[in-house]
């Protein structure tokens, strides 16, 4: 199932607005919000004006719409099964008045009616970390969905991107360390060969919590091992962190 049209099919309760920047605003609920990897993940994926892209399992949409706070794809295709995350993009979408994302309702392991496959530059994916049955008793239905592979799991995820991806396309995720070996092996499973990997520590005394990996379909083996990154430090976020979280809030939309 496909939902094209942009304006917001009916009047949607418990959600509030978050502002990226000036004149940009996302819709947010307590099943559909947005962490700290979302961040890390839109900054790591490198994206480019001239790019068409995908951000499977989309949630509430942030990662297209914090691409929208400097150059973003010329077009983006932002996918979820679950209907009220699509809802809550819809308005997003609405309210900033905002055209080159495309909200989609539809099972990535399905995809969808006309999708563009062998198509897309760059396809982006915050994606379950656990396993079904790990921890989830006090979570409410969407939110063991967006944590838990429930309905998709990685290999999923890497085989619609694989579908998706033009030869030389990147595919772009972050998960837990624990997964990295799943990942990996998900990637090559389906044609889409690691090339570029981050850790991602919350000071410079922890072990990473998050990695960020980047594969390209087609590609040779080869990858390349980039340097920690560190989210504080002893005054507060790293400049680092700190530059990803402010990157183009000076930025008019619209």
């Amino acid at each position: 199932m496909i939902l094209q049209d942009h304006s917001p099919k009916y009047e949607m309760t418990n959600t509030r607005f978050e502002m990226l920047g000036k004149n940009l605003k996302i819709c947010v609920s307590d099943d559909h919000g947005f962490g700290t990897d979302a961040f890390l993940l839109t900054h790591f994926c490198g994206y480019k004006r001239k790019d068409i892209a995908c951000d499977l399992g989309t949630g509430c949409g942030i990662i297209p719409m914090i691409m929208q706070r400097k150059d973003p794809p010329r077009l983006t295709y932002a996918v979820d099964i679950q209907e009220k995350a699509i809802e809550q993009l819809r308005i997003s979408v609405s309210q900033c008045s905002i055209d080159n994302i495309m909200p989609i309702r539809a099972d990535l392991k399905e995809l969808w009616e006309d999708a563009p496959l062998d198509q897309l530059s760059l396809v982006t994916c915050n994606p379950p970390y656990k396993a079904p049955n790990a921890g989830m008793q006090s979570l409410s239905d969407a939110q063991r969905i967006a944590r838990h592979e429930i309905l998709c799991d990685i290999n999923d995820v890497c085989r619609a991107a694989a579908r998706l991806l033009k030869f030389g396309g990147r595919l772009c995720l972050c998960n837990r360390p624990e997964r990295l070996s799943d990942v990996i092996a998900a990637m090559k499973q389906n044609n889409i060969e690691p090339k570029r990997l981050r850790f991602v520590s919350k000071n410079p005394q922890t072990a990473p919590w998050l990695f960020l990996i980047e594969g390209k379909k087609g590609s040779k083996p080869f990858m390349t091992v980039e340097p920690q990154m560190y989210v504080w430090d002893e005054n507060g976020y790293t400049p680092e962190m700190q530059s990803i979280y402010t990157a183009g809030l000076d930025k008019e939309i619209g």
